[in-house]
């Protein structure tokens, strides 16, 4: 009788609403297949940029050295180089294979970046409003104002061409996207009654900010991180692509694709590949990041 009672209370014992609503965000993730299409694809290429950062057939300046010879240069794909060689003889694949971690890594540290700036520039925006609101949103507004790229273009012109100015210019360009999203979660989350009652009870600022705020409006900003991360790579892969990025002989995607535009006609598969690298990449993000947004908004929910 006491084994039988006990395992009662373990039954009817509560469950988490924390755990309870993690299981049907999954469970609304799972049944979206083109986000789990889009997940397992950034999944694979996360992997498989882990051991592009550590292959050891690369020396220090990203060139392949089983393939340097200009004997071989300019071939199409074969059993002994997957992707062809480019227009010095080197592996396209290998080299696909040791850009990815760099192309990957300016689109997460880009974002990263921005995140972590321009989520307190909203939050702070949003929370106190008045003066320190105004001028946040002007000085948005005034980065807005400028085409992405451009503006990218001119920190770039202005910093010089290199992996780190590149992740900065990026990363400038999605403070407004960033503060603007933010800014407008916290106006709605501060006029809930519960922020109310917890200032009545004399609860800090940054209490309330960081405890209860902040936590509350992470839906949105893991929702456009991951979409801003596919945005980044193509920024990233724009401006090397027009010489102003990662510089050669670095493999990065869009440097690749502006070293073999001259052979294109010669050989296509010098550009083929690394753009085909980067339209998976871009749109499996995408994919994701509209599965994710569409599992956590509750308006989704059954």
């Amino acid at each position: 009788m006491a084994v039988a009672s006990k395992e009662r209370v373990r039954d009817t014992k509560p469950v988490n609403p924390r755990i309870k609503s993690f299981k049907e965000f999954f469970k609304r993730l799972r049944k979206n297949k083109s986000a789990l299409i889009g997940f397992y694809v950034l999944a694979f290429l996360l992997l498989v940029s882990i051991f592009g950062a550590i292959d050891a057939n690369y020396n220090l300046l990203g060139v392949n050295s089983n393939a340097t010879s200009l004997t071989e240069k300019l071939e199409g794909p074969s059993a002994a180089h997957w992707f062809g060689t480019d227009h010095l003889g080197r592996d396209i694949f290998f080299r696909i294979l040791h850009g990815m971690y760099i192309t990957l890594g300016v689109g997460f540290a880009a974002t990263f970046m921005g995140a972590i700036v321009g989520v307190p520039l909203g939050i702070i925006a949003g929370y106190y409003g008045g003066w320190l609101d105004t001028i946040i949103m002007r000085v948005m507004d005034v980065l807005l104002a400028f085409p992405g790229i451009l503006l990218a273009l001119a920190i770039v012109s202005v910093l010089g061409g290199s992996t780190i100015n590149v992740t900065i210019a990026i990363a400038i360009g999605s403070l407004p996207q960033f503060a603007r999203i933010v800014r407008g979660s916290t106006l709605t989350t501060k006029k809930l009654e519960y922020v109310d009652a917890i200032r009545a009870l004399g609860a800090r600022d940054g209490k309330i900010i960081f405890q209860h705020i902040l936590p509350n409006i992470m839906s949105p900003i893991i929702v456009n991180t991951t979409l801003f991360i596919a945005s980044a790579i193509l920024s990233a892969a724009g401006l090397s692509f027009l010489g102003l990025g990662v510089q050669p002989p670095t493999p990065e995607w869009g440097a690749m694709l502006n070293d073999g535009r001259n052979y294109m006609y010669q050989a296509g598969h010098i550009t083929f590949f690394p753009g085909m690298m980067i339209v998976i990449v871009v749109l499996a993000f995408n994919l994701f990041g509209d599965g994710l947004r569409d599992a956590i908004d509750p308006k989704q929910k059954n």
